[in-house]
């Protein structure tokens, strides 16, 4: 029987949107992580607009999604540009959308340009493409202000809620995956939830599925309801699969 580190890496690895967002990213990089996510099985390669027609080559056939992002990693740009960069991003291949929640307009007040952005964006990328929007929870003061970015999120018919973009000083936490999963668990309609940001080994990912596992159930997460958002962290559950610990 398979060890239950090994069992936990595989289930992990095939949650991961397998990342390049770099500043330097190629197409020989990109073509490279697509290589990855072809061998390993992962739900996804997010990489930056430039290069969704490089992936989406490169994936053909794979059953591996590919994601791009908008209005990244600040979140300022005007709507009517993150929604004309989806509608290129989707013609060029992209599966999902990848847009950042104004959040220090929303932290201000200013919840119409976040619903601007929202909508905008949604309206360019309609199911069954899917959207995720980051809510840079590692920018938010409390679980509260966590859960309000969840639910204006959900409000503007977003696919999933995701942490954050990984450019800022805090990522990913257990306690904003928390908040979320408070948020997703009470919506009448799947939403997901992707926790991105700083997850690097084996034993973080293991920690957020046996939370998913424990406010969602055993058979909640999969590439539909959760993803890991991660450039580092799919060498380290291989290593599990081949060697567990």
């Amino acid at each position: 029987m398979e060890p239950d580190r090994a069992r936990t890496a595989r289930r992990a690895i095939s949650l991961i949107d397998l990342t390049d967002l770099t500043d330097d990213s190629s197409a020989v990089a990109v073509e490279s992580l697509c290589a990855d996510a072809r061998l390993h099985g992962v739900a996804a390669v997010c990489v930056w607009p430039d290069f969704v027609a490089t992936a989406a080559r490169a994936l053909n056939g794979s059953g591996v999604l590919v994601a791009t992002v908008v209005n990244f990693p600040t979140g300022e740009e005007r709507p009517f540009a993150a929604a004309v960069l989806a509608e290129r991003a989707i013609a060029d291949g992209a599966d999902e959308i990848d847009v950042v929640l104004p959040w220090r307009a929303w932290m201000a007040g200013d919840t119409e340009r976040a619903a601007r952005m929202l909508d905008a964006v949604r309206s360019a990328a309609p199911p069954p493409l899917t959207v995720k929007v980051i809510i840079e929870s590692g920018e938010l003061a409390s679980p509260d202000l966590i859960r309000d970015a969840a639910r204006c999120a959900i409000v503007h018919g977003t696919d999933f809620v995701k942490t954050s973009t990984g450019k800022t000083p805090v990522s990913a936490t257990r306690e904003a995956v928390s908040a979320i999963l408070d948020v997703v668990s009470t919506v009448d309609r799947p939403v997901g939830v992707k926790a991105s940001g700083g997850i690097r080994t084996f034993d973080q990912a293991a920690e957020y599925l046996a939370l998913v596992d424990e406010r969602m159930g055993a058979g909640w997460a999969t590439p539909a309801t959760f993803r890991f958002g991660a450039s580092g962290l799919l060498a380290a559950l291989v290593a599990e699969t081949i060697n567990p610990a």
